[in-house]
């Protein structure tokens, strides 16, 4: 049967290979798993720690979910992906806005990693989408002025 030590390595090492960790964080991780094996080893109860904390508060901060290759989720703690959506309407059947009025996160805030959000945008650049955005944004205003002339 294998130590505790190399159960403790095996486990951090998958969790490493399915998302991009830090040596710091890595080691963090070693020393969590280590002490939680040694609890249950010992007939112990394992406490887990939820990352939103009583009273609905996450101990997540906007700054550590949104990073730039990944985003992390503030209800339950799961990341390594590049937009919320699909995770909150799957797994916390939330929506956007739900989640935005629970965890205060702006309008402005995308929900997803800063990289995907600019790789977005430089798609959206390379097929002109913002001068239909223009084009509609004249038509709208022309219609307004339209409306305004007709009611004199």
């Amino acid at each position: 049967m294998a130590t505790l030590l190399e159960m403790t390595a095996d486990i951090v090492a998958s969790h490493a290979r399915t998302a991009a960790m830090t040596t710091d964080e890595i080691i963090q991780e070693l020393k969590k798993v280590y002490v939680a094996l040694q609890s249950i080893e010992s007939g112990g109860v394992v406490e887990v720690q939820s990352p939103v904390e009583e009273g609905g508060v996450p101990s997540l901060t906007i700054k550590q979910a949104f990073k730039t290759n990944e985003v992390v989720c503030m209800i339950c703690g799961k990341g390594g992906m590049k937009t919320l959506t699909r995770h909150l309407n799957q797994a916390h059947q939330v929506s956007p806005s739900e989640y935005r009025k629970q965890f205060n996160i702006s309008k402005s805030q995308p929900l997803m990693s800063k990289s995907y959000a600019v790789k977005r945008k430089e798609i959206a650049a390379g097929m002109d989408l913002g001068a239909n955005l223009v084009k509609a944004r004249e038509a709208r205003q022309v219609n307004i002025q339209k409306g305004k002339g007709k009611k004199k």
